[in-house]
């Protein structure tokens, strides 16, 4: 055949498969309020950057019709490009494609992606949007999961992987969105779950609604497996950039550090009185977020689950950081289950990435009681703990008011491992609250006193005076420094400065182990 004819039919095939399932089902698309795979990939990256691998793939499978079925680019775009001129991996699964279904050249294609990010050390997106399991290729789309689960834990820890849920996520491809690091849902038309309501009809009789049981309520609220909800296909492709615009490219890098004109001395006079006289009373968290973080910015994970605790990204002079810290507006800042698996993944991840943590500490402690007990809060409580001691990044702990029992230790301390432990003068530092070790040390006193409450008050009083304070954690040298709560950002900047290449450093210093063996 003539150069020209094979070049004619060249041009030929690759507008087809460009094309995707036409322009009828794309207008469908748009109708729903959803971009069809190509338009969210020409969006995401850079223009003219992305260069896309495995156009041309086609499946092998001729049962039930399928040797007549063409699917255009096997249901799924993958290719590389730059992300505001970094370089970043995707996979866009495409809906007019055989409704996206996951068959064994779909799944070829999406583990080659990540086996390539990881090697190249870019970062991997993924665009979630499919039918589900390609049920007619049997055996062969239930081994090209395993291909794809594989990849992404090989992955794991070494280059940021982020998912965007933007249509239907069901069944066993449910799991390969929440393994990875930060999964974005939006909110009318992403929807997840191990079945769908069919199914769960099926099996179980139960009657249930798509996006009652999988839509973003159910996992940003209930299930704490979606990080961040967005309104629609763009808001999640901007929120994704953003995130990645906090995160290094690969375990051996520095998160990027940007030009701020925000003085990283800067006083914050407002912070000296937003500590209520009264130590059950509330105040908002986010507002000491916002008034210590460069230009006030912070962009938050999990927002919508576990509210008691509060995590999330910012910067300080220009430095990524992560931020770990209680809400007293919520269930007074205390750490229950949910609070605990919260920050314990968040810890790893920013210390997998070389992100320096700063916490905020205003904690009555671990919720206490049956119900928590018996559901493991000790063994879910203990990850924290674990998160804190294997982290090799900088650990700044700022305690702000309470910081009692093992929520000292979940908070951050020097002996779990914070580099610096500063305190605000309104810091109440000791193992109990004074009323609470009145009740116990001097039980049988007050008990047999003329006037109990008399006494319990003088010694509660009396033992607040000694311990309930910031001064003896201090003397001890537990406190590296008690400040003024208006120096924080001061503080927390010169702390960065001193600690700027503790990453590489802690690495050498350490025993060798494949990894601890965390309360999982």
């Amino acid at each position: 055949m003539a150069t020209e004819k094979l070049i004619e039919e060249y041009k030929r095939k690759r507008a087809k498969i460009l094309a995707m399932g036409g322009p009828e089902a794309i207008e469908k698309r748009h109708e729903r309020g959803q971009w069809s795979a190509r338009e969210r990939i020409d969006y995401f990256f850079d223009p003219g950057t992305f260069t896309e691998i495995g156009l041309f793939v086609k499946h092998r499978t001729t049962a039930f019709g399928l040797d007549k079925r063409e699917i255009p680019a096997e249901g799924i775009i993958t290719g590389f490009g730059k992300v505001n001129g970094r370089h970043v991996v995707a996979g866009a699964e495409d809906y007019t494609a055989m409704a996206g279904t996951f068959g064994e050249y779909h799944g070829k294609k999406l583990s080659y992606a990540l086996d390539f990010a990881k090697d190249k050390g870019w970062p991997f997106v993924t665009m979630n949007d499919s039918g589900g399991a390609r049920l007619q290729e049997g055996m062969d789309t239930l081994e090209s999961y395993a291909w794809t689960f594989r990849s992404q834990i090989l992955a794991s820890g070494i280059i940021p992987q982020i998912s965007l849920l933007m249509g239907p996520c069901l069944g066993g491809q449910a799991y390969h969105p929440v393994m990875q690091d930060f999964l974005i849902q939006t909110r009318h038309t992403g929807f997840m779950g191990i079945a769908g309501p069919a199914f769960v009809k099926t099996q179980l009789g139960e009657e249930i609604s798509l996006e009652e049981l999988s839509g973003y309520k159910a996992h940003a609220v209930k299930s704490g497996q979606t990080h961040i909800v967005a309104e629609d296909d763009k808001d999640a492709l901007d929120k994704c950039k953003t995130l990645l615009s906090f995160f290094p490219s690969n375990n051996q890098e520095k998160p990027p550090r940007i030009e701020t004109k925000d003085d990283p001395e800067r006083a914050i006079p407002e912070l000296d009185t937003i500590i209520p006289d009264k130590p059950t009373q509330p105040y908002d968290m986010y507002k000491v977020i916002k008034a210590i973080v460069d230009d006030g910015y912070f962009f938050e994970t999990l927002g919508l689950y576990a509210k008691n605790v509060i995590t999330g990204f910012a910067r300080f002079n220009g430095r990524p950081v992560g931020i770990w810290a209680n809400q007293p507006m919520w269930a007074a800042g205390c750490i229950d289950i949910d609070a605990a698996d919260k920050g314990a993944r968040f810890i790893r991840f920013c210390d997998l990435f070389n992100i320096p943590m700063i916490t905020l500490g205003d904690c009555p402690g671990y919720i206490i009681g049956s119900e928590q007990d018996w559901k493991g809060i000790l063994r879910h409580g203990a990850k924290l703990l674990f998160a804190w001691a294997d982290a090799t990044v900088p650990l700044i702990s700022i305690i702000l008011r309470k910081s009692y029992a093992g929520a000292h230790y979940g908070m951050l301390d020097k002996g779990i491992g914070a580099d610096f432990v500063f305190a605000w003068p309104t810091a109440r530092v000791t193992i109990v609250g004074a009323d609470t070790a009145a009740s116990v040390i001097f039980a049988r006193e007050i008990r047999e006193a003329e006037k109990p409450e008399e006494v319990r008050a003088k010694r509660m009083e009396e033992y607040s005076e000694l311990y309930e304070n910031p001064y003896r954690g201090a003397e001890r040298g537990y406190i590296d420094d008690i400040i003024m709560p208006s120096d924080t950002r001061k503080f927390i900047n010169r702390a960065l400065d001193a600690l700027d290449n503790k990453w590489q450093r802690a690495y050498k210093t350490r025993p060798w182990r494949k990894y601890s063996n965390i309360n999982l």
